[in-house]
């Protein structure tokens, strides 16, 4: 005999009944809901589900909306963004100009308070040094069209620089205190005693002075009256006191009075 259920058949109707009974357990769900006056688990789950879709569709409408804005805005961006360098840049220029004035201002001052007490004095700038240091020697930024002169002496705020050796028209070379080949009338304050201040590259010499003046270490030395230099201009200090063995005179070894490591401005004094 051919059964009248296949297997498939019962499948069906297990499937049928799994429907009902499910269908029956949400009706009561529903009903139980209902009788509590509480919203149904139901219908909170599919609006919670509704809600988590509407969400992620914003979310990917926003997104492709702020992408789209964002292309749209590249090359505008772009122009903002080389501005703002460029205004950067222009910044760091002038914060720079601004820290090299108010680094120089000191000195600027300093030299421009010299220059006052100097009739007829020229402040000229520092443009350049010997580069082989064959002579302790300065470029100076005047020349003879502003009245610079050969042997026009030479000051800072501090005291004695040099004297002029050369002029052209627009500059001028100084040669310094301490060179070798500078000599300088000069003289101890205390005790007025004379000598010849002569350049050691690194100090200054005053030389031939008479054995019987009564030196100190600390003695201040000025410029004695010259071609150069009017008389009281400092010249240094005494470090250093040589009595050579059967020498007449002595000789006193000055730390000067100027940095010659930092001049930057100078006034060249009328005659």
């Amino acid at each position: 005999m051919v059964p009248i259920f296949t297997y498939r058949d019962e499948r069906k109707l297990f499937a049928v009944i799994g429907a009902v009974i499910v269908a029956a357990a949400v009706a009561f769900v529903q009903l139980d809901a209902l009788k509590a006056g509480k919203p149904s688990p139901l219908a909170v789950t599919v609006s919670s589900l509704a809600v988590g879709v509407q969400t992620a569709a914003a979310a990917v409408v926003g997104g492709i909306r702020h992408a789209a804005d964002a292309v749209a805005a590249a090359p505008q961006l772009a122009a903002q963004n080389r501005s703002l360098r460029a205004q950067n840049r222009q910044l760091q220029s002038e914060n720079a100009r601004l820290r090299e004035a108010v680094a120089a201002a000191p000195a600027v001052q300093a030299i421009a308070q010299a220059a006052a007490n100097e009739p007829g004095g020229i402040v000229a700038e520092v443009i350049g040094y010997d580069p082989e240091a064959v002579s302790r020697t300065i470029v100076l930024d005047r020349g003879s069209s502003e009245g610079v002169k050969l042997d026009d002496g030479v000051i800072d705020e501090d005291g004695v620089v040099g004297r002029v050796v050369s002029v052209e028209p627009l500059e001028s070379s100084v040669l310094l205190l301490t060179d070798g080949a500078s000599k300088v009338p000069a003289v101890v304050q205390r005790g007025r005693w004379w000598g010849i201040a002569t350049g050691t590259n690194s100090r200054i010499a005053l030389q031939y002075v008479s054995q019987d003046a009564k030196l100190r270490i600390g003695d201040a030395v000025v410029t004695g009256k010259g071609r150069s230099f009017h008389a009281g201009r400092p010249v240094g200090r005494i470090v250093r006191i040589e009595h050579p063995a059967g020498a007449l005179y002595q000789t006193a070894i000055l730390e000067p009075a100027v940095d010659f490591g930092r001049l930057t401005r100078v006034v060249v004094l009328a005659p």
